[in-house]
């Protein structure tokens, strides 16, 4: 589980709905990824380049006085600058928005951030899009948390492929055993964010925190299209290790999001899986199709 926490509140700064998921990993970075569901009025200042600066400098202070305060260091701040006028084009332009929310979601950095996105968005339009404005709403029920938690953690995917983790082992343990002087080292099977959930290795090489830390070196994971593969190279106490991401092209479909599997490969550098990958893919795939 690599999201960590969800906060909801409004452009003003009322504190609706604030959810920690699971503790941060002592030392490790992490993004706190930000979601603008606010409608935007256009401002117009004369000296927007002083007033830009005048904004930027009580933000630098105020985000300096609050991460000293709950011991937390910020490195990166990253700003997307928009188009013009134009709305935030990370929404979806479909998605009806009203009021002024905000959420963040406290997360790994490898995560993919579109796949995110999608959940955030399904979060906003099916339980807070209807209580706006925040400050006047009912509480988020006790059975919509338990959807929001469902959404966030993947939970319809992960049982899905809970359900076939025996016949997935036993598929994986050949290919570990025949592909092991090739360089193979472990089979991990994520959810359609990158969130890992089962890994496969001989002799318990590798954990799920392994695969994390392995992760997280890689840096920015591209998009790959459906049952294609790309390799990234990280590395594991103190080693390189290759790593094959497999976008598998088969999931399940959850309240109209498709979330589709990846299937990642470590392996030692220089590893030649020739045309392994989708030989894994298609076999998983008659499980989980």
């Amino acid at each position: 589980m690599t999201i960590y926490e969800l906060s909801i509140i409004s452009s003003t700064g009322f504190p609706y709905y604030n959810r920690k998921i699971k503790p941060i990993p002592k030392g490790v970075k992490v993004h706190l990824r930000f979601f603008d569901f606010s409608e935007k009025e256009e401002n117009d200042f004369e000296n927007e380049e002083i007033l830009e600066f005048d904004l930027k400098a009580g933000l630098i202070s105020a985000l300096f006085e609050f991460a000293r305060n709950i011991d937390k260091k910020i490195e990166v701040l990253e700003f997307r600058p928009k188009k013009g006028t134009e709305k935030d084009s990370s929404i979806n332009k479909d998605l009806k928005i009203k009021g002024d929310v905000l959420i963040t979601v406290t997360t790994e950095t490898y995560l993919n951030h579109n796949q995110i996105q999608k959940k955030i968005e399904k979060i906003y339009e099916n339980f807070i899009n209807p209580k706006v404005p925040l400050d006047s709403a009912y509480e988020i029920l006790h059975d919509e948390e338990d959807s929001i938690l469902q959404i966030l953690t993947d939970e319809k995917a992960k049982n899905h492929l809970f359900n076939h983790e025996k016949d997935l082992k036993k598929i994986s343990n050949k290919f570990l055993s025949d592909m092991s002087n090739y360089g193979l080292r472990a089979i991990i099977c994520c959810t359609f964010d990158l969130s890992p959930i089962v890994c496969f290795t001989e002799n318990k090489e590798y954990n799920l925190n392994d695969v994390d830390e392995i992760l997280r070196g890689i840096g920015k994971i591209p998009e790959i299209d459906p049952l294609n593969w790309k390799y990234r190279q990280s590395n594991y106490a103190g080693k390189p290790l290759w790593v094959f991401i497999i976008n598998s092209g088969v999931g399940v479909t959850v309240d109209g999001i498709f979330e589709n599997y990846f299937y990642l490969l470590l392996t030692e550098p220089d590893s030649y899986m020739g045309e392994f990958p989708r030989r894994l893919a298609n076999q998983f795939n008659n499980l989980l199709g």
